[in-house]
């Protein structure tokens, strides 16, 4: 069984930071794709960053130069620093990542959503 735990969400002022984790836990192999979405009340969840590997990462352009996603694949976790925060990114935030790991007597891929962590910022 693997696990996504998210944490570090919160309330903040507009301008303030956060820093949010996620840890994979389970029968891991590895860990391929990680990334962070966010969905807010009434909308589509909606790609923030992602790190396929850690040399090379993505961002969506309402987050670029504001967020940093990076990961530790030691401690199978992934980090998404959020910086100059404002009202509109106001919303859950999911962990998601593509996992190699033991099935029985063989290995299987799949993806996995962690439970989300709200992240609220006031105006």
């Amino acid at each position: 069984q693997v696990q996504l735990v998210e944490s570090g969400g919160g309330l903040v002022q507009s301008g303030g930071s956060l820093r949010l984790s996620c840890v994979a836990s389970g029968s891991i192999f590895t860990i391929n794709a990680m990334g962070w979405y966010h969905q807010a009340p009434g909308k589509q969840r909606e790609l923030v960053a992602r790190i396929p590997t850690s040399e090379s990462t993505n961002y969506a352009d309402s987050v670029k130069g504001r967020f940093t996603i990076s990961r530790d694949n030691a401690k199978n976790t992934v980090y998404l620093q959020m910086n100059s925060l404002k009202p509109e990114d106001t919303a859950v935030y999911y962990c998601n990542a593509d996992i190699v790991h033991l099935a029985g007597d063989w290995y299987k891929s799949n993806n996995y959503w962690g439970q989300g962590t709200q992240v609220t910022v006031s105006s």
